[in-house]
């Protein structure tokens, strides 16, 4: 189970729609910071911010090749985002299979009183 801080810093990166866009973009391969803030009407800066809160989580890394620094998805926070988000998917299916139980039973009880 990952730790309260990664996860806390997992969801507080993705919560950036900017953020989540270089995701999407370093899914499909490495990029460098300039290919990176192409699509962005913002500065330099502005994405190097965004790309340090990403790389604090651990959501992507940064490599050298020669004078080119490529960005590079690391998905293991994301799997363990995840695999948080399932447990409570469990839950909450568990709780919606209880209420359909319980929805039966009063449908059951309506129908042998006579009432439609």
């Amino acid at each position: 189970m990952p730790s309260t801080a990664a996860l806390d810093a997992t969801f507080q990166a993705l919560a950036d729609p900017t953020r989540r866009a270089i995701l999407a973009r370093l899914a499909q391969g490495e990029a460098s910071v300039m290919e990176l803030a192409e699509p962005f009407a913002m500065s330099q800066p502005a994405i190097s911010k965004h790309l340090k809160v990403l790389e604090k989580a651990g959501l992507i890394s940064r490599g050298r090749d020669a004078q080119r620094r490529p960005c590079k998805l690391e998905a293991r926070p994301l799997a363990e985002a995840t695999g948080w988000l399932v447990d409570y998917r469990k839950f909450w299916a568990a709780q919606f299979d209880r209420l359909d139980d319980l929805l039966g039973e009063l449908k059951a009880i309506e129908a042998a009183s006579g009432k439609t």
